[in-house]
């Protein structure tokens, strides 16, 4: 990208002199848009941060549900049955409704289409399917974290070619369709395919910057403004979600954490069997 200083710089002899208000201090313009450059430079920064915290919550969530989905289920399942149990044994209108609720509650189930679905395709079940029904050990599922240099090329990726740097419609419309791969291959943690996409840039047409009048540059910070309020607001929404908030309580260790949480989920599921195991008794 070609700085101010370049821009203005170098003046060979018999170069006019740059007109600078008194004791050389820059200009109004060069002043705005030191301030314009400043603030596309702290959003991007803030964009990366609020991506990376998307990816971990997305990749945190899926791991949650993964493991501790069926869990989940069998908790539900449980308490339904202990109301079931208990509304046969007592007769009781209200009993009878709340355990009518709770199996209201759990999901319906699946006809044989909706059953196989994600387990088979045309081809024949998917090895997870042929594993779980000879029960052979399933193989965990695929982890999905970016490694300290996927995060690297990708920081160094987005300064490089976001789209708020471009000042033409068509040099926007190339950068978004870039960084909308970049963001893909971060997704999937795939270090390999950013290190083509830097290779893709580096060899790519250099980005113009052409100088901005007074008025753009007052526009341009007024949308620089508008566009952090609502990226504030997404990682606001991201932050008090539910996996979002579990994230916080680790996020240095969020492994150690499902396994906590499967604990806690394991002793409550052995209690409600137990608890399901006295009701049946008494009747």
């Amino acid at each position: 990208m070609t700085t101010p200083e370049a821009e203005q710089g170098g003046g060979g002899a018999g170069a006019e002199p740059t007109a600078t208000p008194e004791d050389g201090a820059p200009r109004p313009e060069e002043r705005l848009e030191q301030a314009v450059r400043a603030a596309e430079q702290a959003l991007i920064e803030y964009e990366i941060a609020l991506e990376t915290f998307r990816v971990e919550v997305e990749n945190f969530s899926r791991l949650h549900e993964q493991r501790l989905g069926p869990v989940y289920a069998r908790l539900e399942e449980l308490e339904a049955q202990i109301l079931e149990a208990r509304a046969a044994g007592t007769g009781d209108a209200e009993d009878r409704r709340r355990a009518d609720e709770a199996r209201a509650r759990l999901m319906p189930i699946p006809g044989v289409e909706e059953l196989l679905n994600g387990w088979m395709d045309g081809d024949g079940l998917f090895p997870e399917a042929t594993a779980m029904l000879t029960d052979q050990a399933v193989r965990p599922p695929q982890r999905v974290r970016p490694g300290e240099e996927a995060r690297k090329l990708y920081r160094e990726l987005v300064r490089k070619a976001h789209p708020d740097l471009a000042q033409q419609d068509e040099e926007r419309v190339r950068r978004e369709e870039f960084i909308t791969r970049v963001n893909a291959a971060y997704a999937r943690g795939d270090a390999a395919r950013l290190r083509e996409l830097a290779e893709e840039w580096a060899a790519g047409p250099a980005p113009e910057r052409r100088p901005s009048l007074g008025e753009e540059l007052y526009v341009r910070l007024e949308w620089l403004d508008r566009r952090k309020e609502m990226l504030t607001l997404l990682a606001k929404e991201l932050e008090e979600s539910a996996i979002g908030a579990m994230l916080r309580l680790a996020p240095d260790d969020p492994d150690r954490l499902l396994e906590e949480i499967a604990e806690q989920l394991a002793t409550q599921v052995r209690e409600r069997e137990a608890e399901l195991a006295a009701v049946l008794g008494q009747g």
